[in-house]
């Protein structure tokens, strides 16, 4: 009904997250009525014009080309006593090189990711895959110079580890808010599929053969065959360069995939005068979409990414991520000295021993996918939110902060009484059984929490999804790096039981009190965050 000026009344949305539910969906409902106009006028243009086929590819080209960062982290710490006595020098100064690898595994993801928002990921993805490929090859031929070996395992590093970011801006180009976990998922299986592999391939180097060298080989080829298959298959994604795609054949020849080169040209083809509605509409979208590529090329800050820390509700997401990745990685460091003083495990023993905790990853990876996506239909729903899949969701409206932390305080109870339950198990030399069970039901719930909050920090930061995932990467490798610090004298000092006890503690309750902050108040937080 109209008012005395003939005006229809307007209706004031309350926070949802400061509503019950009943409330949220009169109040969604009611404001998805006011703005079905403007909404109608921009549904026509979709989200994106990658097929589903051409995002099953993407999916299996990602998850392949970021399986180097944690195959090449994990392969080399059975390495370490073989390194130590080739290059004749101290385990701390071979140590240094694990310290150089997380330092760099920080910063890479931190210069590269802002990049390939502004670049673009595919011109990232080349050059990172080829500074891969030239370090594990100056590794592969260093025989003599502990310098030397230095300097490309931090050249190996930055390589390797800007994948993590990139990666993430790829799903966040092609897939809409709510179904990110059906791409994330299958990303996150392949990922960890190098933590799992590289245990293994470096405790057998290191228990049959008593050499190095060819480890890096194995790596060189690995690193190459990812190359090509990028420079061959995957296309432009960066929304600041081809919009939803519908630019791609705008590009020039040398920005285009080999494999849509060879297939242009076998075709004879050339573009028609004619054009689609998606491609009048990117004539129109934004004006950095015509930059050349030189003109997008500019290397920011590379500390930048850590503004993000100091919202409130990017800090939140940022603990629950990085915490439960400092978690696994002291599971990880202390493995080889549990099951060899414990269980006289020997180094192809304990590679092997990892292998639990890499199934419980896989399988932990593919199920988050599906569920993440489970969530956000349900929430959807309780709401009286209609899931827009073609355009993609308008999240400032959304509570995708209720979606992702979901279940989250269970899970953190089950991970809570896990970590106690494996500290006790070996410290009172329980079967071996025990602990391996007990290693896949971590590797299983810590894969599934610090990838949703990954993703959620992504949600929050749509602009800039691979400098939101770097400032991520910063946050782990720092955590993760304090904990291995602090493991061994902490182990020392209580037992294995207790240290298992407080770490389980520890990343528990002050993951509950993250967990609850970020359902009552991380929508408010973040809408305060976007009005300034």
């Amino acid at each position: 009904m109209a008012d005395a000026s003939g005006q229809p009344p307007r209706h004031e949305v309350t926070p949802i997250s400061d509503l019950k539910i009943d409330q949220v969906q009169k109040s969604t409902t009611e404001h998805i009525s006011d703005t079905t106009p403007s909404q109608s006028s921009t549904s026509s243009i979709p989200y994106t014009t990658f097929t589903r086929n051409e995002k099953r590819r993407l999916t299996l080209l990602l998850g392949l080309a970021t399986i180097t960062s944690p195959l090449t982290a994990t392969i080399y710490f059975p390495l370490l006593p073989l390194l130590r006595n080739h290059f004749q020098t101290s385990a701390q100064s071979i140590n240094i090189t694990l310290t150089i690898y997380i330092i760099f595994q920080a910063l890479s993801p931190a210069i590269f990711g802002p990049l390939s928002d502004s670049l673009g990921r595919r011109p990232v993805y080349l050059l990172t895959l080829s500074l891969y490929v030239l370090g594990n090859l100056g590794l592969a031929v260093n025989k003599h110079s502990y310098s030397v070996l230095i300097a490309l395992r931090a050249l190996q590093s930055v390589g390797a580890s800007a994948a993590f970011a990139v990666s993430y801006g790829v799903v966040a180009d092609v897939c809409v808010p709510s179904e990110r976990g059906r791409m994330l998922g299958p990303v996150s299986m392949a990922l960890n599929l190098g933590a799992c592999v590289g245990p293994v391939v470096g405790g057998w180097v290191a228990y049959t053969s008593g050499s190095y060298e060819w480890v890096f080989w194995v790596l060189v080829i690995v690193g190459a065959i990812l190359l090509l298959g990028v420079g061959a298959l995957l296309p432009e994604t960066a929304r600041s360069v081809v919009g939803n795609g519908s630019r791609r054949k705008r590009q020039s020849w040398w920005e285009e995939s080999w494999y849509n080169i060879c297939k242009y040209w076998l075709r004879g083809h050339k573009e028609s005068a004619s054009k689609s509605e998606n491609e009048k509409h990117s004539e129109n979208e934004d004006e950095n979409l015509n930059r050349s590529f030189f003109q997008r090329f500019r290397i920011r800050n590379p500390l930048a990414c850590l503004r993000m820390i100091f919202h409130l509700d990017a800090f939140l997401v940022l603990w629950m991520h990085g915490s439960f990745y400092a978690v696994d990685y002291s599971l990880v460091a202390a493995v080889p000295d549990i099951y060899k003083s414990i269980y006289h495990f020997n180094e192809l023993q304990i590679g092997l021993a990892y292998l639990p905790r890499g199934a419980g990853i896989i399988i932990g990876g593919y199920c988050v996918g599906k569920i993440m996506d489970h969530n956000y239909k349900v929430t959807a729903k309780k709401i009286g939110w209609t899931v827009n899949k073609v355009s993609g969701d308008d999240l400032d409206n959304f509570p995708i902060e209720r979606v992702r932390s979901r279940g989250s305080l269970w899970l953190l109870i089950i991970s809570t009484a896990t970590l106690i339950s494996y500290g006790w198990a070996v410290s009172k030399h329980a079967h071996v059984s025990v602990a391996l069970i007990l290693q896949f039901v971590q590797g299983f719930w810590g894969t599934y929490i610090y990838t949703t909050y990954n993703s959620l920090l992504v949600d929050v930061f749509p602009e800039s999804p691979s400098t939101a995932a770097a400032a991520a990467s910063i946050t782990r490798c720092a955590m993760a790096a304090v904990a291995v610090a602090v493991l061994q004298p902490l182990l020392d000092a209580a037992g294995r039981g207790w240290y298992f006890t407080l770490l389980g503690l520890w990343s528990g309750v002050f993951g509950a009190v993250a967990v609850w902050l970020i359902r009552r108040k991380g929508m408010q937080w973040r809408t305060g965050r976007m009005e300034k």
